[in-house]
């Protein structure tokens, strides 16, 4: 087995570069590799953060139904939010506790894909009910 993630979730964007400086400025996504068409639009590119990666294109049709959700673990939410707000993302909700014991706060980019960001780390382990 390798150490790339088993399931990497991918998004599309009308401006697939704009996209990818804001998903860098406002969320702290570094660019892995990024690859233009013949037109010039993305073709494919991919972004890391952490140990987790997405692949990011330019769309090709458009879209008819609402936008994937994703999760990123983050250490300070609120260092983490108040950076997304000032690179200009929308906030659907602002940091804030839950009743499970994490910290929390969702926001969207400029082409309306929601992210969360949370203290929450899932496990790729199942747990021993037993």
């Amino acid at each position: 087995m390798t150490d790339s993630p088993a399931i990497v979730p991918y998004l599309s964007y009308v401006d697939a570069k704009a996209a990818m400086t804001f998903l860098a400025d406002a969320f702290g996504l570094e660019t892995v590799q990024a690859h233009d068409g013949p037109d010039g639009r993305v073709m494919h590119a991919e972004m890391r953060f952490g140990n987790g990666v997405i692949m990011i294109g330019s769309v090709d049709a458009a879209a008819d139904h609402g936008s994937p959700g994703l999760y990123l673990v983050v250490e300070d939410v609120d260092a983490h939010h108040a950076r997304a707000v000032a690179a200009g993302a929308g906030v659907v909700y602002g940091p804030q506790d839950t009743e499970f014991g994490t910290r929390r706060w969702r926001g969207t980019d400029p082409e309306g894909h929601e992210w969360s960001f949370g203290t929450y780390a899932p496990q790729t382990t199942a747990p021993d009910w037993g």
